[in-house]
C-alpha cells in the first residue's frame, strides 16, 4: 500500500463543529469548541506520528480467522489511551450499555467483513479490534485514529452517545478497511470518496446486523446521535442527500446528491464530508435498483474496487464510477442487471461509466 499516511477520520466533520461552536447557548458552543481543539490536536498527532501506509501490528498466529479479537477500555472521561481495560473478547457483557455497545459494534463490522467478502478483520490479517470509550468529557465525536476506535458520550444537548449507532461504529472501522487496501488520499474528491467507502460499509454493516434489505433500510447514518430538540434524523442521507438535519443550532445539511451541486470548498479537507453525498446517492440508487441485500451484490461490486488494486489513492469520481462498472461486468457479466443498475446509478448522479 502507498501514498499518504492513514488520516484521522471523525464521523462529525469539522464544518457542523464550527457551526456549533459559534451557537447562541454558551454551553452548546462550548462543547463544540472543546471537541474542535481535541480534534485538531489529535489531527495533528496523527500526521507527525505517522508516515504512509500502516504501522506494523503484533498478531497472533494461532488466532481464528472466523473470530474477532475485541477489547474495550474505558477512557474515564480523560483523553489518555487506551485507558483501563473493561471487556476483552469473549467476556461477558458489563454493567456499562457503552461499553457493550461498543463490543457489539467491534463484532458486527467483523461478521459484514468476513461473511460477506470473505476478510479476516480490517487489515485482512487477523488485526485486533480495540475500541475506547467514554473519551473525554462532553467530547462530540468519534474517531479511527488508525489504530483504535474511540467514543465520546456527545453532549446531550445536541450529540448522544457516539456508540448507538452501529453505522458509526463501522463507518469508522471501514477507514481501517481502506487504510490498508486503496489508502485513499484524504483531500478533494479521493478524501469523499474515502468517507463515502466508509458510510457504504457502514450502512452495510447496520442492515446486516438488522437483516435489513435495500428497500428495508433507512440509508441513514448515525440515526439515534441527535438529541431529541434537534431538529433532524442523522448525520447523512444516502438516500436523499442534503436532508438528514434542518436545525437552528446545528445548520442545514449540505450534501449534494449529484454532481451538479457539487460543493467547491477549502473547509473539511476540500469537502470530504460534504460532496460524499454524490457516491453515497450512487450506492443507494445502485442497491435499491438491484433489491435484496444491499451487502451482497451492490456492497461485493464497491469492495472489489477499494480492494482491487486498481483505485489510485488520488483517484477521483470519475475514476471510481468506471471502475464499478467494470467491476460489476468482471464478477456478474457484462449484459447483467448489475452492470445496467450500475450505469443507471451513476448516470443518474452525474458521472461517465465509460
Amino acid at each position: 500500500m502507498t501514498g499518504t499516511a492513514p488520516p484521522y477520520c471523525t464521523i462529525v466533520p469539522p464544518h457542523l463543529l464550527d457551526h456549533l461552536s459559534r451557537a447562541a447557548d454558551p454551553v452548546i458552543a462550548a462543547a463544540a469548541r472543546r471537541t474542535l481543539v481535541t480534534d485538531a490536536a489529535n489531527r495533528t498527532a496523527r500526521r507527525l506520528t505517522t508516515v504512509a501506509g500502516a504501522a506494523p501490528v503484533a498478531r497472533d498466529a494461532g488466532a481464528a480467522a472466523d473470530r474477532p479479537r475485541r477489547t474495550v477500555y474505558d477512557a474515564g472521561h480523560r483523553t489518555a489511551l487506551p485507558g483501563r481495560k473493561v471487556r476483552a473478547e469473549g467476556a461477558d457483557p458489563t454493567g456499562d450499555a457503552t461499553v457493550n455497545r461498543a463490543y457489539a459494534g467491534l463484532g458486527a463490522t467483523f461478521e459484514l467483513f468476513r461473511d460477506a467478502y470473505g476478510r479476516n478483520s480490517i487489515d485482512g490479517s487477523g488485526l485486533p479490534l480495540d475500541a475506547t470509550v467514554h473519551y473525554d468529557r462532553e467530547y462530540n465525536n468519534a474517531f479511527w485514529n488508525g489504530d483504535r476506535m474511540v467514543f465520546g458520550d456527545g453532549d446531550g444537548r445536541v450529540f448522544l452517545d457516539f456508540t448507538i449507532a452501529v453505522d458509526v461504529i463501522g463507518h469508522e472501522l471501514a477507514h481501517g478497511v481502506t487504510q490498508y487496501t486503496a489508502n485513499l488520499a484524504y483531500f478533494g474528491q479521493s478524501g469523499a470518496l474515502n468517507e463515502s467507502m466508509s458510510d457504504v460499509f457502514g450502512s452495510l454493516v447496520k442492515q446486516k446486523a438488522l437483516g435489513q434489505s435495500a428497500e428495508q433500510a433507512d440509508w441513514l447514518i448515525g440515526a439515534g446521535l441527535l438529541a431529541a430538540e434537534v431538529r433532524g434524523v442523522a448525520l447523512r442521507s444516502m438516500k436523499a442527500p442534503g436532508t438528514a438535519y434542518d436545525d437552528d443550532v446545528l445548520g442545514k445539511d449540505p450534501q449534494p446528491a449529484t454532481m451538479a451541486d457539487y460543493v467547491h470548498t477549502g473547509a473539511d479537507n476540500g469537502g470530504v464530508h460534504i460532496n460524499s453525498g454524490i457516491p453515497n446517492h450512487a450506492f443507494y440508487l445502485f442497491a435499491k435498483e438491484l433489491g435484496g441485500n444491499a451487502w451482497e451484490r451492490a456492497g461485493r461490486v464497491w469492495y472489489d474496487v477499494l480492494t482491487g488494486g486498481r483505485l489510485a489513492v488520488d483517484a477521483e469520481f470519475a475514476d471510481f464510477s468506471r471502475l464499478t462498472v467494470a467491476a460489476a461486468r468482471e464478477r456478474f457479466g457484462a449484459g447483467g442487471p448489475e452492470a445496467d443498475a450500475v450505469v443507471k446509478a451513476w448516470s443518474t448522479v452525474g458521472l461517465p461509466t465509460e
